[in-house]
């Protein structure tokens, strides 16, 4: 069985950034030299300033959505995780509902 008490810390930090939009909360979770892609093969993001920059961009404090989560794997510090956000019909700009499937790699830090 995989630890995930740190990820899941983290993680539920994440989402309480997401749902404030306080770049302070945004920024404590990363590391100051943070690589924050937003999407498969683009730049990331550099940086804490960056990424709540982007992340304030959004808006989706504002909008409606759920997020699901399993942690897929673990070694050391690096954690894998699965999930998917999915935004209601009529929100995030499109008239139908919209579900993001990502697979992220996390990488904690003491």
């Amino acid at each position: 069985m995989i630890d995930t008490t740190d990820i899941d810390r983290w993680l539920e930090r994440y989402q309480a950034a997401w749902l404030s939009d306080e770049a302070m909360a945004i920024a404590a979770l990363f590391t100051s030299d943070v690589r924050y892609y937003t999407a498969p093969f683009s730049e990331p993001l550099v940086g804490t300033e960056a990424v709540s920059t982007y992340w304030l961009e959004q808006g989706e404090s504002r909008l409606p959505w759920t997020f699901d989560y399993q942690v897929v794997a673990r070694e050391g510090d690096l954690c894998v995780v699965q999930a998917v956000t999915c935004y209601p019909k009529g929100t995030a700009g499109a008239p139908g509902a919209e579900e993001f499937h990502n697979l992220w790699l996390v990488t904690l830090s003491g």
